[in-house]
C-alpha cells in the first residue's frame, strides 16, 4: 500500500499525548494503520494575512510539484523501456526508497533554511522544480528525436521486401553497372509464384537477357529477384510483370547512398547509447530532488493549515498514517470520532455526506483535522 495520510491534531497537554492517543486508537487493538511521527521544524509563522494567501499558493505548488515528480518518473519508465523492476529501483529519494524517505522524513535545513520566511521557502521550491521541469522538456525532446529517427531507420530494415532498406541485401555484383543499353531491375515475387517467374520472366517483354534472373533474398511471403534487360524495354516489362503479380521495385544501385544509410544508422545507434547513461543519471538525481521538494511542500501545507486552524502559539503534532487497505473506511470513521470536537461544521458536513448517497466531498476533502494525501504510486504502466 503506497498511500499515506498526513494529518495533524493540536497538542493536548503535550504533543506526545496527542500521538499516544492516535496510536492507541488506530493500531493497538484494531491495526487500522501503521503510524509515524512526521517531524516539522520550528518554521517562521509570519502574519495571519500571509498565511491565508500562502495556503492557496501552496495548494497550487503541491499539484505542480506532484505533476513534475510524475513526469520525471514516467519518462524514466519510457527511457528504461517500461521494465517495472528497473524503474522502481531507480526511483529513490536521498538514496532510499520512497516509503522509507517519507516515514523517516527529516527537514533539509541546507536546501530550505528555516530562518527564511515561509514565502521564501515556497519560492525556492518553485524555482528549483520549474528548472527541473524545463530541463526535462529539453532533454526529453532531444532524446525522443534521436530515438524516433533511429526507429524509423530500423523500421525500414524490417519491413516487407517492397519497402525495406536494401543496404544490407544487395551487392554491387548483382547489377549491370555503367552500361548505356542494359539495366538490372529488382522484382518482388510471391513465394507461391517462384516457378511461374522462372518460366516466364524472359518472355514478359522483348529484350530480356536470357538466364539473367537470380534470387538474392527472401522473407516469409516473397523473394527478391534480379533481372537484366534493355533500358528501352523497362516500362513494358514493368507493366506485364504487374499483371502477373510480380512487382518491380523502384531502386537505383548507388554505393554512396547505401553507405550513407548504413553510417546514419550506426551514428544514431551510437548517439543513443552515449546519451542513455547520462540521461538516466540525470533522471535519477532530479527525480530525487523533485520528490524531496514535494514532501517539503506537504510539510509546509500541514504547518500553515495547522496554525490557521488550531491558532497560536504553534502547538500541534503532525502524524503520518499508512492505512491498512481493507480498513480505510473504518480508519476514517475512527479519526472523525477522535477529532470531531475540533470542528463541528466539518463533522456536520461528513455526517451529511454519509447520509446522502452520491454526495461527493471530493471538491476538497475536508475533515475536522488537517489532512493531506501522499500517493507514492507514481507510474502508469501502459
Amino acid at each position: 500500500m503506497t498511500e499515506f495520510w498526513l494529518i495533524s491534531a493540536p497538542g493536548e497537554k503535550t504533543c506526545q499525548q496527542t500521538w499516544d492517543k492516535l496510536n492507541a486508537t488506530t493500531t493497538r487493538n484494531n491495526h487500522l494503520s501503521t503510524n509515524f511521527k512526521f517531524a516539522i521544524p520550528d518554521l517562521k509563522v509570519g502574519t495571519l494575512d500571509v498565511l491565508v494567501g500562502l495556503s492557496d499558493e501552496l495548494a497550487k505548488l503541491d499539484s505542480f510539484v506532484e505533476g513534475v515528480v510524475k513526469k520525471v518518473a514516467q519518462y524514466m519508465a519510457d527511457v528504461l523501456e517500461d521494465s517495472r523492476d528497473k524503474v522502481q529501483e531507480n526511483l529513490l529519494a536521498s538514496g532510499v526508497d520512497l516509503v522509507t524517505y517519507i516515514t523517516r522524513f527529516q527537514w533539509d535545513m541546507a536546501k530550505y533554511p528555516i530562518k527564511q520566511s515561509l514565502k521564501n521557502i515556497s519560492e525556492i521550491i518553485t524555482k528549483q522544480v520549474s528548472q527541473i521541469d524545463n530541463d526535462l522538456k529539453a532533454r526529453a525532446s532531444a532524446y525522443n528525436n534521436l530515438k524516433g529517427n533511429l526507429q524509423n531507420l530500423e523500421r525500414k530494415n524490417v519491413g516487407s521486401l517492397m519497402t525495406r532498406s536494401l543496404a544490407d541485401i544487395v551487392k554491387k555484383e548483382d547489377f549491370v553497372m555503367d552500361s548505356e543499353y542494359l539495366t538490372t531491375l529488382l522484382v518482388v515475387v510471391p513465394k507461391t509464384g517462384y516457378l511461374e517467374w522462372e518460366k516466364m520472366y524472359e518472355t514478359l517483354a522483348e529484350m530480356v537477357v536470357p538466364r539473367s534472373s537470380k534470387l538474392i533474398c527472401d522473407d516469409m511471403d516473397s523473394g527478391m529477384y534480379t533481372v537484366t534487360l534493355f533500358r528501352k524495354a523497362v516500362d513494358d516489362f514493368r507493366l506485364k510483370a504487374r499483371e502477373n503479380k510480380f512487382i518491380v521495385r523502384d531502386f537505383q544501385y548507388n554505393e554512396e547512398e547505401l553507405k550513407a544509410d548504413k553510417e546514419e544508422m550506426t551514428r544514431l545507434s551510437t548517439d543513443k547509447k552515449k546519451q542513455f547513461g547520462p540521461l538516466v543519471r540525470w533522471l535519477k538525481v532530479n527525480f530525487s530532488e523533485a520528490f524531496i521538494a514535494w514532501i517539503h511542500v506537504k510539510a509546509l501545507r500541514v504547518f500553515v493549515e495547522s496554525v490557521l486552524r488550531y491558532g497560536l502559539p504553534v502547538n500541534f503534532q503532525a502524524m503520518l498514517l499508512q492505512p491498512n487497505k481493507k480498513m480505510m473506511k473504518k480508519l476514517r470513521e475512527i479519526l472523525n470520532d477522535l477529532y470531531k470536537h475540533l470542528d463541528s461544521s466539518a463533522a456536520a458536513i461528513i455526517d451529511a455526506a454519509m447520509d446522502i448517497p452520491g454526495l461527493s466531498l471530493s471538491q476538497q476533502e475536508y475533515y475536522p483535522y488537517v489532512y493531506y494525501k501522499i500517493d507514492c504510486n507514481l507510474l502508469e504502466f501502459k
